[in-house]
């Protein structure tokens, strides 16, 4: 894991889907990425995000990756689905982080869970069993709301120990309250042209960002404040 410097964003694609952050999922020293990527692609984002260990793998044997699992610096959850060679391929890879399957009937726990390394914001409906695995597995504390009228957060949310974006429905309070649990300053952008649903089109860490491709300059610049560190200090 590299020391905290410039902040490195870029345009990325999977297979030229700019939605890559259905595919992928990443933390400050690990990546979880589909089998088949070119070797260019992993380069860019091993350097871009500054990651040590890349996992390539496959949930119950499906490539989105990015929407099935969901972590932070301390841990990874997946789903049931999970199967057990996948397991244990993730597991390897992980070392000595923590890593449990989350016994839910929800699969997309991309789309119901963000977290970083003070906090994690879940799917409202979860039960408090559920939300204690959560709590132990990525070493922080659970918090429930939604955001911008979607209960699915996961899906409208990325953020870092660095920083945080959110959707532009999320009403000002909402922001001030995620900036609160995350302890990062959080700023509302989209993705992909004016995408929404930000964990879509967005992968990051403490270092660096990927967006997907058909994201704008204004777009990119506004990820880049957000991220880097430009708010708020």
């Amino acid at each position: 894991m590299r020391a905290k410097g410039r902040f490195e964003v870029a345009k990325f694609s999977v297979n030229g889907n700019p939605n890559i952050g259905v595919y992928m999922h990443a933390s400050d020293s690990y990546a979880l990425i589909p089998p088949g990527l070119p070797q260019k692609n992993i380069n860019v984002l091993r350097e871009t995000l500054g990651v040590d260990r890349i996992i390539e793998t496959t949930i119950f044997g499906m490539n989105i990756v990015g929407v099935l699992v969901a972590g932070n610096n301390y841990g990874v959850l997946l789903p049931k689905t999970v199967a057990e060679s996948e397991y244990e391929r993730i597991k390897r890879g992980l070392g000595d982080l923590n890593v449990a399957v989350l016994d839910v009937m929800e699969n997309a726990l991309g789309n119901l869970i963000t977290a970083n390394s003070k906090a994690a914001l879940v799917y409202p409906h979860f039960d408090p069993r559920v939300e204690s695995v959560i709590a132990d597995t990525l070493g922080v504390e659970v918090h429930k709301m939604s955001v911008g009228g979607v209960n699915v957060v996961g899906s409208v949310l990325v953020v870092t120990d660095r920083g945080g974006v959110v959707c532009p429905e999320a009403r000002d309070e909402e922001v001030k309250v995620l900036s609160s649990i995350f302890k990062v300053p959080v700023l509302q952008a989209t993705v992909n042209f004016g995408v929404s649903f930000i964990r879509v089109g967005l992968i990051a860490n403490s270092f660096g960002a990927l967006a997907g491709e058909d994201t704008t300059g204004p777009e990119l610049a506004r990820i880049q404040m957000a991220l880097g560190g430009g708010v708020g200090g």
